[in-house]
């Protein structure tokens, strides 16, 4: 390794960054830790070492051998959960296939249910064009992809809902009585739930055998050593990692 210098990437160092992280992926999946907090990593420098890397979430599912994980936001009251993490935006209509929702929607049943304690979880789903497509007059996916894919989940006892238009979705009166929003993509909606919760919002990984949590926010270089730093985002993380692994989210 090379001394770290507060600010300054190192792409030396991101093997030894990355083996950090697959030593404490390999001590929760052993059953040596309960739970696996992540702090922000630069994606960016990873790659420039030569190193495939889109993201935490990516990396841990291919790590752990999981075909499909859940990206999920928490704070502010909102749970958003994505169909798409880390995309080019020109990319996400073709990766909203019929069979992504289909999991996306039973997992994250799954885990409403089971990890968040929900007894009966009502998703609400947002549709992937301006004004949910306008039936069909501003783009085609929530008919062909969207909507049969919520149809599929009804039928299988999950309460889904949708497609709606992204833009009222987070309307108070459309969210009551609602335990999670599933967005198209990441954009879409996690500046809404930023503006509530930045600082204290929470990512977590739904689908892994291990529990992840994560901060809801970048690596700040410009702020590092300066001392001008929030660590609320992290401390959410750690309580709602510490609650989840006890059983009382």
């Amino acid at each position: 390794m090379v001394p770290a210098r507060a600010g300054h990437l190192e792409p030396r160092n991101s093997r030894a960054v990355l083996n950090a992280l697959d030593s404490l992926t390999d001590a929760c999946q052993a059953g040596h830790l309960a739970a696996l907090v992540t702090a922000p990593l630069q994606k960016s420098v990873i790659v420039e070492a030569g190193i495939p890397f889109t993201g935490h979430t990516e990396y841990l599912a291919a790590r752990l051998g999981v075909s499909h994980v859940v990206m999920m936001l928490v704070g502010g009251g909102l749970r958003v959960a994505l169909a798409t993490t880390h995309l080019p935006l020109s990319h996400v209509p073709s990766a909203i296939t019929q069979e992504v929702l289909d999991k996306t929607l039973t997992l994250l049943h799954h885990e409403l249910k089971f990890r968040f304690g929900c007894p009966s979880p009502r998703i609400l789903v947002a549709g992937l064009n301006p004004h949910a497509g306008e039936n069909g007059h501003l783009g085609q996916e929530e008919i062909t992809v969207i909507s049969p894919a919520i149809a599929r989940a009804q039928a299988a006892g999950i309460d889904a809902q949708g497609p709606f238009p992204a833009d009222t979705l987070f309307l108070p009166e459309r969210l009551e009585g609602s335990d999670a929003v599933l967005v198209m993509y990441h954009d879409q909606g996690l500046p809404v739930l930023k503006r509530a919760s930045f600082g204290s919002g929470v990512n977590i990984t739904l689908g892994l055998p291990i529990l992840r949590t994560s901060v809801d926010h970048g690596t700040a270089l410009d702020r590092a050593g300066t001392g001008n730093l929030d660590p609320g985002s992290l401390q959410a993380a750690l309580a709602l990692a510490r609650s989840l692994a006890q059983g009382t989210p």
